[in-house]
């Protein structure tokens, strides 16, 4: 009885140990798509994507223009018999080859997009993270939640809002 008792014992303190330390963490949010606006360099990344995307619907917008008028012109030779059928089954496998040139040019396109955004905001992003970082170990932070990411904190008091500490330090 006097071992079941001591067991009892020590997984209390166990249990109290773990409570305290629970209860004694830290935490604090803040919203770094609030943070992200506010920067000069995102605005500048935003406005090189812009110029980025804007180029490349025009240049994809033009190719889709040359091919839809080399359609137009088969239709009307195929519709005016002027093709053997050879020739028309040649120009349809060049347009079919174009049309499959032209999605790769979009998807190139998109791609060529999202990397572009990846290599404007890596630094950005990191310096952001470097910041919350600092604020957490200078308040004795354990835990900063970010609100526009998890956007599933129900109540937050606001005195433990670190956006403002952490965009001072931006």
């Amino acid at each position: 009885m006097k071992v079941n008792f001591k067991v009892v014992l020590l997984l209390a303190g166990f249990v109290s140990l773990q409570t305290t330390a629970v209860l004694a963490q830290k935490f604090g949010y803040t919203n770094s798509a609030a943070i992200l606006v506010e920067m000069p360099a995102t605005k500048s990344a935003d406005a090189q994507l812009k110029t980025l995307q804007e180029q490349l619907t025009k240049e994809l917008k033009d190719k889709e223009t040359e091919f839809n008028a080399k359609v137009q012109e088969y239709l009307q030779a195929a519709d005016t018999g002027t093709l053997t059928p050879k020739q028309m089954q040649d120009q349809e496998a060049a347009l079919t080859a174009e049309q499959q040139n032209l999605q790769k040019l979009q998807n190139d396109a998109m791609v060529k997009i999202q990397n572009k955004r990846d290599q404007l905001y890596s630094p950005i992003l990191e310096k952001v993270q470097l910041a919350i970082d600092a604020v957490g170990k200078e308040k004795g932070y354990d835990i900063i939640f970010d609100v526009a990411a998890l956007n599933v904190i129900l109540f937050a008091n606001e005195s433990e809002d670190v956006t403002a500490l952490i965009k001072a330090k931006l």
